[in-house]
């Protein structure tokens, strides 16, 4: 598969990813629920609608994709669709359980904690599509597909936080 392809194929989760920066706010995810630990669920960043818009802009651009380039990787839209959707629920998935293991470590919410910050929401999003996106998954596509979310997070959220978009830049 090439690069283009393997980027297409990624647009899904990363915008999922980035619009609950723009879309969040409101009503948390956990309720403001305390575990036993006397911690956050998931923390005051986790909202539903940063959830929901999240995953719904993931779902246009996942159609926008399959649209525009239906033979790109799997050679029908429906395939291509149904991966773009699962990549978008997968990373906002991925991503508040990376808030959840950042809660039970003690990390407060808008603290660091390097790799998970950059790579929870990937991981997600390739678990969740896995059933229908097998195929993309070789050693190498993997190493690419991490090695350029890593990159690209870095980069956006310190953009994003440049132009007073996040509080912090990662």
């Amino acid at each position: 598969m090439d690069l283009l392809a393997m980027i297409a194929f990624l647009l899904p989760c990363y915008f999922a990813n980035a619009a609950p920066v723009i879309l969040g706010g409101g009503a948390r995810m956990d309720f403001d629920i305390k575990l036993g630990d006397g911690g956050d669920l998931l923390g005051k960043t986790k909202t539903i609608r940063g959830f929901l818009g999240g995953v719904g802009i993931g779902i246009v651009v996942a159609g926008i994709i399959s649209v525009l380039f239906p033979m790109l990787i799997f050679g029908d839209q429906k395939t291509l669709f149904l991966s773009g959707v699962l990549l978008s629920i997968g990373a906002l998935v991925g991503d508040a359980v990376g808030s959840f293991i950042k809660r039970r470590m003690g990390i407060e919410s808008g603290k660091p904690l390097i790799l998970v910050d950059q790579l929870d929401f990937i991981a997600g999003a390739l678990v969740f599509a896995y059933p229908v996106a097998n195929s993309v998954y070789t050693l190498e596509s993997i190493i690419f597909m991490v090695a350029l979310t890593y990159v690209l997070h870095v980069i956006s959220n310190a953009a994003a936080n440049k132009v007073g978009l996040k509080k912090v830049p990662w």
